[in-house]
């Protein structure tokens, strides 16, 4: 076999670049094992030291259907990798391993990709081969027993990928052109207002802890009387509160609506908010 032959062999093999190939092969006399070994452990090295950088571009992976559905976010640093065959090719495998595994992000990191190789391994061969810092974010998996998965994606680079997704789950045996369209309908709503969850007593205190010090500082200069500047603070908390929880934002739709109004206008049988997830790329 010829020199150049075993390089774009060696190339097939490990996904490097022509240089590092080439490399590889002259410090293992032209052994394909011992310059696929040499490219491994360089490439461990070269990923290690890309850690340290910055990686807040990326896309969020769907996987699933309406019974079990998971995203899983895969950050790097740059738009134009998001956008790459490779990278591409990457995350939609993986997104599918992380539905079986249910988000078990440490079990994923474990398990075994086409190519008879681990996650971590794929991924660190990824990095020396892309030359940014790859990151596996966050995940979320919905699975619930009589529930149905409804999901949207905006930004969409290429089938299950995009640069932001929702997925809602509601608890119903319904499967009616209704429900259907609520569904879909709902998780747009829910991309464009970003709930921070789904009903005012459910948001975290320490975020609404944080609002009160805002408004209060807000205030502080205000030269209102204490009492009216009390009742200034109670107000703002609420709406807040209510523009925060999904039930009674205004519905996108016909925003005279609250969420919580259109689900009875609607009258279903059986029909409830279980959980949703709204995952960006930068948020």
């Amino acid at each position: 076999m010829s020199d150049i032959e075993k390089v774009k062999q060696l190339r097939k093999s490990t996904g490097a670049g022509f240089k590092d190939c080439n490399a590889a092969l002259k410090e293992s006399s032209g052994d394909l094992n011992k310059a696929a070994e040499i490219l491994r452990v360089k490439g461990i090295a070269k990923a290690s030291k890309k850690m340290d950088r910055n990686a807040t571009e990326g896309v969020v992976v769907i996987s699933g259907d309406e019974k079990k559905m998971s995203l899983i976010e895969v950050n790097c640093e740059t738009d134009f990798v998001a956008k790459n065959n490779d990278f591409i090719k990457f995350v939609q495998e993986l997104s599918e391993l992380n539905n079986i595994h249910s988000s078990n992000i440490e079990e994923l990191k474990k398990a075994s990709m086409k190519n008879n190789k681990t996650v971590d391994e794929n991924l660190i061969a990824l990095i020396a081969k892309i030359g940014e810092k790859i990151t596996i974010g966050r995940s979320r998996t919905f699975a619930a027993e009589n529930a149905r998965n409804f999901v949207y994606q905006h930004s969409v680079i290429k089938d299950n990928v995009s640069k932001l997704v929702v997925i809602v789950s509601l608890k119903t045996i319904d499967k009616s052109d209704k429900v259907n369209l609520f569904g879909k309908q709902l998780s747009m709503h829910i991309a464009a207002s970003n709930p921070i969850a789904l009903n005012t007593n459910d948001i975290d205190q320490k975020l609404i802890d944080k609002e009160v010090n805002l408004i209060a500082e807000e205030l502080k200069n205000s030269g209102k009387p204490d009492e009216i500047a009390k009742k200034i603070s109670m107000g703002k908390i609420n709406k807040f509160k209510e523009e925060n929880s999904l039930m009674t934002q205004d519905w996108v739709m016909e925003p005279k609506l609250k969420v919580k109004d259109v689900i009875n206008k609607l009258n279903f049988t059986e029909l409830n908010i279980k959980e949703f997830v709204r995952l960006k790329i930068g948020e």
